[in-house]
């Protein structure tokens, strides 16, 4: 017999498989949990059983309203400075956001009952997804990749988050504002919990913002991050443990649609609703260091291009040219044009998210 019919076959790294090896990963993760925590198999006491719930609704719901999206020409604009690769985006329908972040929130909230922590994480989520809506939408307007101004939207973004940290001020127990870090230590911030609090928001919002630029980035991390994010707060606070997992699920059914090749891309309207919650759990779980350290990945993205800006600004001669401390800002882009390929960056991601979220579950 032909020898290379006796060749094992090597797994080839594409979009689809890396989504069903996330599915497959995801899913074990979600059913070692409730065992390991002794939960109930139900839709409000268990991580396993929202999850699956919105990463069906999500994906069913794609079916739908990406060919909706599409025939309301919201098609991405692709810049010209970028990777040149990127090009061919152009025209692939964005706002995906506005179909998979409120399954995850209707899940969430039919889960718990509309409990009220619940509740007020799923309306900042939608308030910050409507920040992003609103800019995806004047970037259609427009018709090109200018969308509100980063001065507008940062207003609007602190507003929102005022307004949840006041509600969470008279609704919490004071000891929200004591901070939970490694060894046990515990760190009493008093009234400065809360410009920390609304720098958390803002921050994780944008962190999640400027990481959302490959097919499958943010959908796929994001939906690991919720994951270890609902792990650390189920022994304390069960309906966000809930909303965690249905939101995981959601950005899981999501993916179904993102993957390399993606069909559609999340926008503002999804990555700042997840950046938003994602921080909302842990301000009111007391978890801000496990925070800190799972989402590392994305202020590793907003740090790459603090460094650009900065290090371009500094480095500018007579002629108004600087030098880049990157091949391109954010930093995914950077790896890109080192060599890697799409898929690449997107799968180290993963594996780089699910790490932190180990680390993280340490530590919460």
């Amino acid at each position: 017999m032909d020898a290379k019919f006796l060749a094992p076959k090597r797994l080839t790294l594409n979009g689809l498989t890396s989504f069903w090896l996330l599915i497959l990963g995801l899913s074990a993760a979600a059913v070692g949990l409730d065992a390991a925590l002794g939960h109930v198999i139900s839709l409000g006491a268990s991580i396993v059983v929202p999850f699956l719930v919105a990463a069906l609704g999500s994906s069913l719901a794609g079916f739908w309203a990406v060919p909706l999206l599409r025939a309301l020409k919201t098609g991405q604009f692709i810049r010209q400075e970028g990777p040149q690769g990127h090009l061919k985006k152009a025209g692939t329908p964005t706002m995906g956001g506005a179909f998979f972040v409120p399954v995850a929130v209707a899940v969430a909230l039919v889960a718990t009952g509309f409990a009220r922590d619940a509740v007020a994480v799923s309306l900042l989520t939608l308030a910050y997804g409507a920040i992003g809506w609103i800019d995806d939408w004047q970037v259609i307007q427009r018709r090109s990749n200018s969308g509100i101004s980063p001065r507008t939207k940062l207003i609007l973004q602190i507003a929102v988050a005022m307004l949840f940290c006041l509600w969470a001020l008279t609704s919490q127990p004071a000891t929200i504002t004591t901070v939970t870090l490694p060894l046990g230590i515990m760190l009493p911030l008093g009234f400065l919990f809360w410009p920390l609090a609304g720098f958390v928001l803002v921050a994780e919002s944008n962190a999640t913002n400027l990481t959302d630029g490959l097919d499958g980035l943010m959908g796929g991390t994001g939906a690991i991050a919720f994951m270890g994010l609902a792990a650390i707060v189920a022994p304390t606070h069960p309906d966000l443990m809930v909303f965690c997992a249905a939101m995981a699920g959601a950005c899981l059914g999501f993916l179904l649609h993102n993957h390399n090749p993606a069909r559609v891309f999340m926008g503002d309207t999804g990555s700042l609703a997840l950046g938003a919650a994602l921080g909302a759990v842990g301000i009111l779980s007391g978890n801000l260091f496990a925070l800190l350290v799972l989402t590392l990945l994305f202020f590793a993205e907003t740090l790459s291009v603090i460094i650009q800006v900065t290090y371009f600004k500094a480095t500018k001669g007579p002629d108004g040219v600087g030098k880049r401390f990157f091949k391109m800002a954010p930093l995914h882009h950077h790896f890109e044009l080192s060599g890697w390929s799409e898929i690449r960056v997107v799968t180290v991601a993963y594996a780089v998210t699910a790490l932190l979220a180990i680390v993280s579950l340490k530590l919460g």
